[in-house]
């Protein structure tokens, strides 16, 4: 394991623009003993070198923003569509769930698996006559364009989707889908 010299941890920090206060309270130490380890005057535990090289790290490496994954346009049908009107969207544009926006503004969503539940309760007879308001479901979170990726990855273990809004309109949309294409 390669070790920098203090010099070479104050170098680091400076060229990423951060102040020794910055590394600190990222790093959870204090700002002394920053001060200490890029002086020389101080030999610091590994545990404490590590954490703030882990801070120099991140600060190294550019930030993914929800902007940059998500995509656009975004396939989205009114609460007054007709339900065959959705599910033709989500088979031509291969998506498992659609977000309701009325007027601009996002208010709910439409999902494969609540349609195929409102079928198996009603009858798809019935289904077939309904509106898209019957089958919504509460809508997808909303997030600023400039949100970390670490953000939106909390948000989707918990929703279908996150929708990206600027300036009242709706930008983008993310999903799970598109998390796993970063890996690739």
């Amino acid at each position: 394991m390669y070790i920098p010299t203090p010099s070479e941890l104050r170098a680091k920090r400076i060229m990423l623009g951060l102040r020794q206060a910055d590394v600190a309270r990222k790093a959870g130490i204090s700002q002394s003993m920053v001060a200490r380890i890029e002086a020389g005057t101080v030999d610091p535990r590994v545990s404490t070198l590590n954490k703030i090289i882990q801070v120099l790290k991140v600060a190294e490496s550019p930030s993914i923003t929800a902007e940059q994954v998500m995509h656009a346009p975004v396939h989205s049908v009114s609460p007054h569509d007709a339900i065959t009107t959705a599910v033709e969207i989500m088979r031509q544009e291969d998506v498992s769930q659609l977000p309701v926006i009325e007027n601009g503004v996002p208010i709910g969503c439409v999902s494969e698996s609540t349609i195929v539940n409102t079928i198996e309760q009603i009858g798809i007879a019935r289904a077939h006559a309904r509106k898209v308001k019957d089958f919504m479901e509460s809508g997808f979170p909303t997030i600023p364009p400039d949100i970390d990726i670490e953000t939106v990855v909390h948000l989707l273990q918990q929703h279908h989707a996150v929708l990206v809004v600027g300036e009242g309109k709706v930008k983008g949309v993310i999903t799970k889908h598109d998390l796993i294409t970063l890996i690739v």
